[in-house]
């Protein structure tokens, strides 16, 4: 594991990705989630961030979670802000209804990451807009995320106290577009709450990220599932901060972990002054 925080020292511009092996059972997730929020707290972490699927990795279970259980994961989300002092990325989680408040048609849901601050109110909520509908050469061979989960269609950028922060969910990575725009509405990180597969996220996870990163000098904050979760579904892990000159700052491999870094705005605004790669996009009208 690298992780730049313990070598650092502790500051107030600590974030901390929380890697996860959900499970088909709530409680158990969520028990999990909660001693890896206390780590977080411990080793002083300003914000922390949960991975895709978080309280139910179980795609045929959702709407079941988004009508009967929802509201307990969400008082549990907000308990644990306020009890530990974290702003909590709260990676996503199955809703009923849109933003607007109108019903999803039943069996669907939406697949909505919520930002939550430390008096545990709700900032913001992002709607996940690329769904994964894609053959794996894995045990499970074919995802077919649109037949349980309706698309989103707006971005979300929300000011935290770490800065601005752009929201995103798993397959989102794949589309620079999306990631251009949020750079384009003032972020400074991005988040990618996931549950990568093992062999999609073998080939491409980390060097997406760095992608991202990169072509918008971003702090790219992936947090990833990372395990085992049935005998036909295994999750990547790896889950890493990537910083603005696309150098991966802090990481983990497989299991369940904590990993944690700083976030530095100061050299961020430095590198985008020395090459200032968001002018030269928008002069080029490309």
């Amino acid at each position: 594991m690298i992780n730049s925080a313990d070598a650092a020292g502790q500051s107030g511009n600590t974030v901390a990705l929380l890697q996860m092996v959900s499970t088909d059972s709530v409680a158990d997730n969520l028990q999990q989630a909660e001693v890896l929020l206390a780590d977080a707290a411990r080793q002083g972490a300003v914000m922390a961030v949960l991975p895709e699927n978080f309280a139910l990795l179980d795609t045929a279970n959702l709407r079941s979670l988004a009508e009967t259980g929802l509201d307990h994961v969400v008082q549990f989300l907000c308990r644990q802000a306020v009890e530990k002092g974290l702003w909590i990325v709260a990676g996503s989680l199955p809703m009923a209804t849109t933003s607007q408040g109108d019903e999803v048609s039943a069996p669907h849901v939406r697949s909505v990451c919520l930002v939550i601050d430390t008096l545990g109110h709700i900032r913001a909520r992002y709607d996940k807009i690329h769904l994964f509908d894609v053959d794996v050469a894995d045990a499970q061979g074919c995802y077919r995320e649109s037949d349980s989960v309706e698309a989103g269609n707006e971005l979300v950028v929300v000011d935290t106290p770490l800065g601005r922060l752009g929201l995103t969910i798993c397959y989102d990575l794949r589309f620079p577009e999306q990631y251009q725009r949020l750079r384009d509405a003032g972020a400074d990180m991005i988040v990618v709450p996931s549950a990568f597969t093992y062999v999609t996220g073998e080939a491409h996870w980390e060097v997406l990220l760095r992608a991202r990163a990169v072509e918008n000098q971003v702090y790219m904050l992936g947090v990833n599932q990372g395990g085992e979760h049935s005998p036909s579904r295994q999750t990547w892990g790896h889950s890493m901060v990537v910083d603005p000159w696309g150098r991966m700052v802090a990481a983990c491999e497989m299991g369940v972990g904590v990993v944690t870094t700083t976030i530095d705005l100061d050299a961020q605004a430095d590198l985008r002054k020395k090459m200032p790669v968001q002018e030269h996009r928008h002069r080029s009208g490309f």
